[in-house]
């Protein structure tokens, strides 16, 4: 049994009345945790509210609040492949995250994650995920380890005040002659709740994406996102009809199996780049993780 020795956090959402209860709302939030585990957990206290008071079996549920619980599984599967650290200093810390490897505890893993591993060979406990990649996607991650200054770092990325490269790798190849698209449009959460999906509204997702090289069959793609939804570049590559080699979710979700070490996602976040919001100075940190190309 694997538990985490930190706490993980769900915000409940706005629904329509009447409520569900708390049980209820956890054991569809997470189906792959049995409505037993989560009424035992409930019973032996694990699963606290926003104030770190015990929920019980008969607490209400609250829209917005949010319910502090730590992870268990069962067993964890092993990432075999290493993070390194680019850069360290008194205020941020940027790795490189591998394919496969989640940034933070999720699903199966505890320990098996960028910022657990990260913590345990840094010792570093205070440390804080400032912007997140998927885990099929490797590359740079930053990351706050000063709780003073965690707040003018995390307004680079909530404002939108640095930029992102990533590259990618599609086996489908463009019919016409054009290399450049800006991409604009609304993404969801779709169906099932881990996959996301393009929607009518009001835009809320934006990329450049350029082509740079056609080769063995194959197209390099150098993309640039403006905004940081959840598989928003994945989305916007696979509605340009350039999905992403291997690819497992876009276009279309494919059966749930084993990870295949052998194949991973083609898409690796490149370089951040940015003004240090307290030395002033222009900061430029780069992977050199390669794709299969």
């Amino acid at each position: 049994m694997g538990i985490s020795p930190y706490p993980s956090v769900v915000t409940m959402p706005k629904t329509e009345k009447p409520y569900p209860s708390i049980l209820c709302f956890l054991n569809s939030r997470f189906p792959a945790v049995t409505r037993e585990v989560w009424e035992k957990r409930i019973s032996e206290g694990k699963v606290l509210d926003d104030s770190a008071n015990p929920i019980t079996l008969d607490s209400e549920y609250a829209p917005q609040k949010r319910i502090t619980y730590f992870r268990e599984v069962n067993s964890e599967p092993i990432i075999p492949f290493a993070e390194q650290i680019l850069y360290r200093d008194d205020q941020i810390l940027v790795a490189c995250k591998p394919h496969f490897l989640p940034v933070t505890p999720g699903g199966r893993y505890v320990d098996e994650c960028l910022l657990n591993r990260l913590r345990s060979s840094t010792g570093i406990r205070d440390m804080v995920p400032l912007h997140r990649i998927d885990r099929e996607t490797a590359g740079i991650v930053m990351f706050s380890v000063n709780k003073e200054t965690r707040g003018r770092y995390g307004e680079l990325f909530m404002n939108g005040k640095l930029e992102k490269s990533y590259q990618a790798i599609s086996a489908c190849l463009p019919v016409a002659e054009k290399t450049c698209w800006d991409i604009e449009n609304r993404i969801e959460r779709g169906e099932p709740w881990f996959r996301m999906k393009s929607t009518s509204g009001t835009v809320n997702a934006r990329s450049t994406i350029n082509l740079v090289e056609i080769k063995n069959g194959r197209a390099r793609f150098l993309l640039h996102p403006i905004t940081g939804k959840t598989h928003q570049l994945r989305i916007h590559m696979s509605g340009l009809g350039f999905g992403i080699l291997n690819d497992r979710y876009y276009p279309e979700l494919q059966p749930e199996s084993a990870d295949n070490f052998d194949t991973p996602l083609q898409l690796v976040a490149k370089s951040i780049s940015f003004r240090d919001p307290l030395s002033g100075r222009q900061r430029e940190f780069v992977s050199e993780r390669e794709l299969l190309w």
